[in-house]
């Protein structure tokens, strides 16, 4: 059985559970992280160095980096439309996921961290206001990327969209201003249709 070490409110651990969901494999997640701790013994460091979640395992062989986990899996068990075989959706699929841990996540992080785990009377209302914007422009771009595709590599759901789709969610979820994108809005109601999502993704935010 495949192991997740990680805790259920983590973005990245998400990302991985999702995956799991949607391809319907069995696994077994392991708290960690956070105030579960683990991360800084001898033992968790050997297997993920950084310290960081989710640390993956399917039958000995260790993954850490939640995109690399998600890529994985779908190379390994879903093949034909979740991991792309024709070369040009494939990469586009991983163009975006690239995009989401470069751009996307590093913008929405500040003002996750900032109103959902920063008590109000130490925000920086500042960078706050300049996360939302940076984040209001990718989103965006993500709209216009789906003006004329179901999802983010084609027609058919796959793994580029997991990524982007995790972190969309939490932008819907903060109670910031969202700006109308009608296409954007469109793939978000797809992706809420999947109970998979529902299941690992559509969490209270803590």
């Amino acid at each position: 059985m495949l192991k997740i070490w990680g805790r259920a409110n983590s973005i990245n651990v998400q990302k991985v559970l999702w995956c799991c969901e949607e391809l319907k494999l069995s696994y077994q997640r392991i708290d960690a992280g956070g105030a579960f701790g683990i991360t800084d013994t001898p033992e968790y460091l050997s297997i993920n160095p950084n310290g960081l979640v989710p640390t993956f395992e399917d039958d000995g062989f260790y993954l850490w980096e939640s995109n690399v986990i998600v890529r994985y899996l779908a190379q390994k068990h879903g093949s034909g439309d979740f991991c792309p075989e024709q070369i040009n959706r494939r990469f586009d699929a991983e163009r975006w996921m690239d995009w989401q841990a470069t751009s996307l996540w590093p913008a929405l992080r500040i003002i996750f961290i900032g109103l959902i785990r920063t008590p109000e009377n130490q925000r920086d209302s500042s960078a706050l206001l300049q996360a939302e914007a940076q984040c209001a422009r990718y989103m965006s771009v993500l709209n216009k990327a789906l003006a004329h595709r179901k999802f983010l590599a084609g027609d058919g759901f796959s793994m580029g969209d997991v990524p982007a789709g995790a972190t969309v969610h939490r932008w819907y979820a903060l109670d910031i201003h969202h700006p109308t994108l009608e296409h954007l809005s469109r793939w978000y109601s797809a992706l809420c249709t999947r109970e998979s999502f529902r299941k690992t993704v559509m969490l209270p935010l803590s």
